[in-house]
């Protein structure tokens, strides 16, 4: 284990996805994750313990189910809401209010870069989108293919 003078660093410390912002991650309650268990001491936590855990994690949004079965979960590093705020900053900051973009602009174009959004994965992006929609922020339009839908904000 490293050291930073006297304090140890935590066994994640070498990880590469510690040093890169991890905007999606999913979960499953069968597989081994370092988060369900602890070799130092022997334990892991029992099938029912994961769930509860990350049962509380769907209560406050920060998780959600990708089944029925509650056997794997997408792990979000912002809420759907939380997301749906910084493109609404995003615009503001922007000046794009009653503008278009295409949803691809918005996650990979030149305006995205050095925020958030750069990179965000598209599912996520469709989510925050759509529930901005219902609140009547913007308008979705669909192209003839996924790389030409765009976005009508009116902000």
């Amino acid at each position: 284990m490293q050291k930073l003078g006297d304090f140890k660093l935590p066994h994640f410390f070498n990880y590469p996805p510690y040093f890169t912002t991890q905007k999606i991650f999913i979960i499953g309650l069968e597989e081994e994750f370092p988060l369900f268990s602890n070799s130092v001491i022997e334990r892991t936590l029992s099938h029912e313990a994961r769930e509860a855990f990350l049962s509380a994690l769907v209560s406050e949004g920060r998780t959600e189910w990708l089944d029925k079965g509650h056997r794997k979960c997408l792990i979000l590093w912002h809420r759907i809401q939380d997301w749906a705020d910084i493109i609404l900053n995003f615009v503001k900051d922007n000046g794009f209010e009653d503008s278009v973009m295409t949803v691809e602009e918005i996650r990979s174009g030149i305006e995205s870069r050095g925020t958030e959004l750069h990179g965000i994965d598209r599912t996520i992006l469709m989510r925050a989108l759509k529930l901005l929609e219902q609140k009547g922020k913007l308008a979705i339009f669909k192209g003839t293919s996924a790389d030409d839908e765009g976005v009508k904000f009116s902000v």
